[in-house]
């Protein structure tokens, strides 16, 4: 239960701990103990703009091992409008408990929050004023505040130097990026990989960790308006070579890029005839890993490719593999954090939508539909100011 803090508790605390614990039941601490949260729901699968609603409902102070979170920050990804449209492969829960009249189920998959306060049997590690950000899918992170339990979080003790922002949005691209030139060929060095869709966020990712650990690009891009200002954006930021799909097909330019030198691996967010020219460029033994289908096309694999250049086709998701791998998300996370502190890892492209207390649907739909309809590499993400008014 929560309890309002006394004079003499604060005299004993520290003042650090004093400040995070006055800053964190600022927003919600009531006469009741309640809070407002708002949030986006829908009770249906189907297109955004039909399934999707405004809700408020109030949130009782935590017991036992519950703890309450106010979110920070919550990014809006292709996944997220996949999983409203029923069409993606992890479901949420629908539920009554939200307090709406049919059950529902609260969107999002990516979110920075803030402990606000803690029950009786939580982790005495976990104190009000941490940050966090979630432990997996399905969480529903499209809200002002919710309860969750340790499971759901993964807390960052340390976050000195590190932006909301780059915090909430470290959970899926630059951790999807990061396990793929990790997980699938042996990169060294020097060693070459190739990515399309390299202006997306995964692929800046890609981009940036790949110059991290000494590993050549070749980036492919659709053209476009402003093409050679998007070509030298990517060059700066590390890649080796930016190129058009056109100039893909090219075999001859692509081997002047590497000098003949081997692609190991190749990054797939396409499909489609984009992803049949990622299989032209690997060399013998070459890795090609599957993330995405943009295009909305099936891979056309040659079978020359298979056959004489024994290429090895993967899937990859970061959902699936972050619920069997807790430890090594945890270390990965780390490294993304100490690249950010350090100057080496650039934010992706972003806007940011300010939802307050009095925000309605509509400005907060338009970025939702900005994420259908652009694929531009700039990412819509909730920022939330200070909610939770009394119910």
């Amino acid at each position: 239960m929560l309890q309002l803090i006394s004079i003499r508790s604060l005299r004993r605390a520290s003042r650090v701990s004093v400040q995070q614990t006055l800053k964190a039941n600022r927003y919600y601490s009531t006469r009741f103990g309640y809070t407002l949260s708002r949030c986006l729901v829908f009770s249906n699968f189907g297109q955004p703009d039909k399934v999707l609603k405004l809700h408020s409902y109030s949130i009782p102070p935590p017991y036992d091992d519950i703890i309450n979170v106010k979110f920070i920050a919550s990014p809006i990804n292709p996944a997220d409008i996949n999983q409203i449209e029923g069409v993606y492969p992890e479901k949420p829960e629908f539920t009554l408990g939200l307090g709406t009249g049919e059950k529902s189920a609260v969107p999002g998959n990516e979110g920075l929050v803030q402990v606000i306060s803690c029950g009786s049997k939580v982790d005495p590690s976990i104190r009000p004023g941490q940050w966090a950000i979630m432990s997996g899918p399905n969480f529903g992170t499209w809200r002002t505040y919710a309860q969750a339990r340790k499971s759901n979080l993964i807390m960052l003790p340390n976050i000195e130097g590190v932006s909301p922002i780059q915090a909430a949005t470290a959970s899926v691209n630059p951790s999807t990026a990061y396990r793929m030139l990790k997980d699938f060929a042996e990169l060294g060095a020097g060693d070459y990989f190739v990515q399309n869709a390299a202006n997306s966020g995964v692929g800046r990712s890609a981009i940036q960790i790949g110059k991290e650990w000494g590993f050549k690009s070749i980036n492919i891009v659709r053209d476009r308006p402003g093409i050679d200002e998007l070509k030298e954006e990517l060059r700066a930021m590390g890649g080796t070579e930016v190129i058009t799909e056109a100039e893909a097909r090219d075999r001859r330019y692509i081997a002047q890029i590497t000098g003949g030198q081997p692609v190991k691996l190749a990054l797939n967010c396409v499909g489609g005839e984009s992803a049949t020219n990622l299989t032209r460029i690997l060399g013998h033994g070459g890795h090609l890993v599957t993330y995405g289908a943009m295009a909305k096309l099936p891979l056309s694999i040659p079978a020359s490719a298979l056959i004489f250049k024994n290429i090895h086709c993967h899937g990859f998701w970061i959902s699936a593999w972050s619920k069997k791998n807790e430890v090594a998300r945890y270390e990965m996370i780390t490294d993304i954090f100490d690249w950010v502190r350090d100057g080496k890892f650039k934010d992706i492209p972003y806007e940011t939508i300010q939802w307050s207390e009095d925000t309605e649907l509509e400005k907060l739909m338009d970025p939702i539909r900005k994420g259908i309809s652009e694929y531009s590499g700039r990412k819509g993400i909730f920022v939330m100011e200070e909610t939770g008014n009394p119910s």
